[in-house]
């Protein structure tokens, strides 16, 4: 028996995910919905099922190096796209002593908003407005809303 795999700690399935993973895959479901791309032709593209891209998106499975370079290939998006806007807090995954071994301190993630399907189709909806001078005047009515709604409170 491999006493190396007997040290390494192995996530359970009652574990949460990687904060680094749920990103990455975080920012998978965003380019593929900006491009209005389903999870079943993204699978089809790097060659797996839309429940494995599904698991992906959630950060539930690891992507992989090559899987990662394809992805970026297909997304047409360069591999660093998956780690933009990352907060440090996400990224900082520190390695400490605990009695099981080595394991990594994982921050505690906070969903991103901005990832929400209402905000990727509204985005999707904005960039399809074909003249540029509506698309600023809906953007600047939006901020001037927001901006009320906020001295409001």
């Amino acid at each position: 028996m491999n006493t190396r795999m007997n040290t390494r700690r192995r996530r359970r399935k009652s574990d949460k995910p990687n904060p680094v993973d749920v990103h990455v895959g975080s920012r998978v479901r965003l380019r593929r919905t900006l491009l209005g791309m389903s999870q079943e032709k993204l699978g089809e593209a790097i060659g797996l099922t839309f429940q494995q891209v599904q698991k992906y998106e959630r950060g539930a499975n690891r992507i992989g190096a090559s899987r990662l370079y394809d992805l970026s290939r297909v997304l047409d998006v360069p591999v660093s796209f998956f780690f933009d806007d990352m907060k440090p807090e996400t990224a900082e995954t520190g390695r400490q002593e605990s009695d099981g071994g080595i394991e990594p301190t994982i921050a505690r993630y906070e969903p991103d908003p901005t990832m929400r399907r209402e905000t990727l189709e509204l985005v999707r909806a904005y960039y399809r407005i074909p003249d540029a001078q509506i698309r600023r005047r809906l953007f600047d009515l939006t901020k001037a809303i927001a901006n009320a709604c906020t001295s409001e409170t």
